[in-house]
């Protein structure tokens, strides 16, 4: 039995913040997105509106044991939630830092620090910067401290070695990444008394260094990035789809081969160094984009289940701690990616997940 532990990746934003009000409007949650979306071509699934759980504010702890209840009835160990930090400005952590107050939900977690600049991004404005991310001394002293003292004490939060796992979106917007392990790694262990950290960077937007190299324990593949790498052709009648009418003449939706992406990455050379996979149910990122959009054709809960199995069938975890596989996403709604019920597919991407995963058994 190789007892392998899903772990969802986990968005919070699902509540209004004042930076959201100023910067996309009154209100604004990524629901508003969800909720506006329209369908842009034949067979399009959109509007994706959610069942179950509902139109749910993540500030509430009610809406967070349910989502923890589901995903555990579905064999989810636990989730990996985005960590917002702007030089010792936080963002959307109004939620996570209740679930860390209130000692609930009962919920295995960890923390991936997006550090990206925000920008208008979702909306085509890739330039115009909202809040700029920078980087220091002082400023990663300050981060691993806070952390050490307000997140990696919590007893859910999942270690390897007794080490917290820590995972870092974009490491190759670092000046010195290898300098930022150093300073953090000592603070853990000299000021807080931690036996190390784990630290895992991620592999995306075409990035496959080595972690090793980096001064990281370990990878975290990102599949979506690699479900997008794959064009979609035009003479491939079979996914191709027709444009609605109401569409703009000048649209330019890009349609992606999601069967490819997933064999590309079952087919994955497995590395030397230790990579943690990742699968993902599916792709559009219209509700944000619109006509922008990226859109990957081909996607269904039993492409879902049979590349889950695939990865979990070619995976030897490396340790009893080291055996982790990642699902992007638990509810990146506003890119179609989520695996929480919706009103087309319900309970299917959740049921997959548990056929997957029976085989640990």
């Amino acid at each position: 039995m190789k007892n392998i532990k899903a772990l969802a990746f986990v968005l919070p934003q699902f509540h209004p913040i004042p930076e959201n009000d100023l910067w996309w409007g009154k209100g604004f949650t990524e629901w508003t997105n969800v909720a506006k979306a329209k369908p842009l071509f034949d067979g399009h699934y959109q509007p994706q509106l959610p069942t179950d759980l509902g139109y749910y504010d993540l500030r509430l702890d009610k809406s967070r044991e349910d989502q923890a209840n589901l995903a555990k009835e579905y064999g989810i160990h636990g989730f990996c939630y985005y960590h917002y930090w702007f030089n010792g400005k936080r963002l959307l952590h109004e939620p996570l830092d209740e679930m860390l107050c209130l000692q609930k939900p009962d919920m295995p977690f960890m923390y991936c620090w997006a550090n990206e600049n925000w920008t208008r991004r979702w909306d085509g404005m890739e330039q115009d910067v909202l809040m700029k991310q920078e980087y220091g001394e002082e400023d990663d002293k300050d981060h691993i401290s806070w952390l050490c003292e307000n997140v990696f004490s919590d007893k859910r939060y999942i270690r390897v070695d007794n080490k917290p796992v820590f995972l870092i979106y974009r490491h190759d917007l670092f000046p010195d990444i290898l300098k930022t392990l150093e300073n953090w790694r000592d603070i853990a262990t000299t000021k807080y008394g931690y036996d190390g950290l784990y630290m895992c960077l991620v592999q995306g937007f075409y990035n496959y260094s080595d972690p090793t190299t980096l001064g990281f324990d370990a990878a975290i593949e990102f599949a979506p990035h690699e479900i997008i790498k794959h064009p979609l052709k035009k003479d491939e009648k079979t996914l191709f789809p027709k444009l609605l009418r109401s569409s703009n003449k000048n649209s330019n939706i890009d349609f992606r081969d999601f069967k490819k992406g997933v064999d590309t990455c079952i087919n994955r050379e497995i590395p030397s160094y230790k990579l943690f996979r990742c699968v993902t149910p599916c792709w559009d990122n219209t509700p944000r984009k619109g006509e922008k959009g990226i859109v990957a054709k081909g996607s269904s809960p039993a492409v879902y289940e049979d590349w889950l199995e695939q990865i979990i069938d070619k995976f030897e975890p490396y340790s009893e701690d080291e055996n982790f596989v990642f699902i992007n996403a638990m509810n990146e709604w506003a890119e179609g990616n989520h695996l929480e019920p919706c009103s087309k597919y319900g309970r299917q991407y959740l049921e997959a997940t548990k056929n997957a995963l029976k085989q640990n058994h």
